[in-house]
């Protein structure tokens, strides 16, 4: 080794600069991958905030759903105004039927066959996984109220390869007030 490359080996006078053009890119990306880590949990934050108030003020009788909806919406977009927000619901008898309809599994294969016995809880004549019913329902239904919201990221997510946008979403599950007498399905037992 000649006396100059050893001289140029031992000199550290640029290797700070040096570490810090290598280090650059990942501090970043790391730094960006946070920031919009944050602002997705900020979003969540009021998306189920909003709906939880939303889920309570629509059990009240004579709520308008579609007043409740615009809340939440106006909630949401005041700190996310490009935001796109679909609203569901669905309604069942009591907490227990939020489940798939009760069935006997004769073979035992954990899946229900079209030729064995099932508990018709929402009455339409079929095994279902969700027997829910479209809508806030009546009377002591309860209801599951769902917001979906797909916004632009913040930050330039394809530089690690994420999608521009992101979809979250919150629930509530309520009982509806019981300003009458709920109306319930009469559950029959089929084997179709």
């Amino acid at each position: 080794m000649t006396r100059a490359f050893r001289h140029l080996a031992r000199d550290e006078r640029g290797s700070p600069g040096l570490e810090f053009i290598l280090v650059l890119p990942a501090a970043l990306l790391v730094m960006l991958g946070l920031g919009d880590l944050t602002y997705q949990a900020y979003l969540q934050s009021v998306l189920t905030g909003a709906v939880q108030k939303a889920g309570r003020d629509g059990t009240i009788q004579g709520s308008n759903t579609a007043t409740v909806d615009q809340n939440v919406k106006n909630a949401v977009l005041a700190v996310a105004p490009k935001a796109t927000l679909v609203s569901s619901r669905v309604n069942y008898d009591n907490y227990s039927a939020i489940a798939p309809e009760p069935y006997t599994d004769s073979n035992h294969n954990g899946v229900h066959d079209t030729h064995e016995c099932f508990s018709d809880v929402n009455g339409n004549g079929q095994w279902d996984t969700d027997p829910g019913s479209t809508g806030q329902g009546g009377a002591s239904d309860v209801t599951v109220y769902k917001m979906t919201m797909t916004y632009q990221r913040l930050f330039p997510a394809w530089l690690v390869g994420w999608s521009s946008t992101e979809t979250i979403s919150a629930a509530t599950y309520l009982k509806n007030q019981p300003y009458a007498t709920q109306n319930t399905v009469t559950v029959k037992t089929l084997c179709l």
